[in-house]
């Protein structure tokens, strides 16, 4: 008896972890705060905690703690630096991140989620004359978020920010718009594109063409979401002649109660 009841209990440990959601696919439980690096409306709710890792390359290592701290507010802080992962010295960012969002509107059937916000981090390597990131942070911004029902869940986001990375002469509000499939329970597919208005001048980093990003997330279980992203697939950067940069992304979010 005591072995079919280790039996049984294993089997439902193991059926939790199988079935148990992070934010991609069709039963996703948590929403996305962004999809590549573009922001969403997407909020952590009131009692959870985010943990976010990005792994680009040049042993990029950004990580990000987020909480929701009230109804529809959530506030995070990041850091990172170039090289951590590797040999050699490490390039530590000059100041962390912090990060500040708050949902104005709940989604409706006919009205978007809107979010405003601020995040201050950035990735890649930071250039220290420009004082930017080779991907600048989103600064202040609004989002808004729509999801609709399609062979699944087919998300459509839009945002407008303001970065405050300006020494390089782009001081431009910017546009992003992107968009999220769902393929089965628990993978998704998204794919942004900033028009990149604040990074487009000739003392900028790049081509004028805009980043087109796109990612893949598995829920692995128990709020742990895996992602694959491929960034600036029109190789708009100037600085390299390298295609796609590919990097990986590790989020993890529990309930604190």
């Amino acid at each position: 008896m005591k072995n079919r009841l280790t039996i049984l209990s294993l089997i439902i440990l193991f059926a939790n972890f199988l079935f148990a959601q992070g934010s991609a696919g069709e039963k996703a439980k948590y929403e996305y705060r962004y999809l590549v690096d573009m922001p969403t409306a997407g909020i952590l709710e009131k009692g959870f905690v985010g943990v976010n890792t990005d792994i680009l390359p040049q042993g990029v290592l950004v990580l990000a703690i987020e909480a929701g701290i009230f109804d529809n507010v959530s506030f995070g802080i990041s850091y990172g630096g170039k090289n951590i992962i590797g040999t050699g010295r490490v390039y530590w960012y000059k100041l962390p991140g912090v990060s500040l969002r708050v949902r104005i509107i709940n989604e409706t059937t006919l009205i978007p989620a809107l979010t405003i916000g601020f995040d201050s981090q950035g990735k890649g390597s930071y250039n220290d004359s420009l004082n930017r990131y080779s991907i600048k942070s989103p600064g202040f911004f609004g989002a808004l978020s729509k999801n609709f029902e399609f062979l699944g869940y087919l998300s459509l986001h839009g945002t407008v920010n303001y970065s405050l990375e300006q020494k390089d002469g782009d001081n431009f509000a910017n546009v992003r718009v992107g968009g999220e499939k769902t393929f089965g329970s628990s993978f998704s597919l998204v794919l942004e594109y900033d028009l990149a208005f604040n990074d487009n001048k000739s003392s900028s980093q790049s081509q004028g063409r805009g980043y087109l990003n796109t990612g893949i997330r598995w829920s692995v279980g128990y709020g742990l979401t895996l992602g694959f992203d491929l960034r600036d697939l029109l190789s708009n950067k100037s600085y390299t002649k390298n295609s796609a940069d590919r990097s990986l992304r590790i989020e993890f979010i529990k309930s604190i109660f």
